[in-house]
């Protein structure tokens, strides 16, 4: 889906100087996930049963959401 892409590439764009290499390896495995199951990740509508994609995943809504 190009709107999974666009919120995965902005994240990148604003956060890739400060991520770790677990984290890094961890945006991989996001990267492979299918677009469904991503999907509902980046809606809230489930949550990754492994904590680091979890926490990686609340990042990545964060940093799309807008600021008040």
């Amino acid at each position: 889906m190009r709107e999974l892409d666009a919120v995965l590439q902005a994240f990148l764009d604003a956060a890739a100087a400060d991520l770790g290499d677990d984290e890094i390896a961890c945006f991989e495995v996001i990267l492979d996930l299918p677009d469904p199951t991503l999907h509902a990740y980046l809606m809230g509508r489930s949550v990754p049963p492994d904590r680091p994609t979890a926490t990686l995943i609340e990042r990545i809504r964060a940093s799309h959401r807008p600021q008040a």
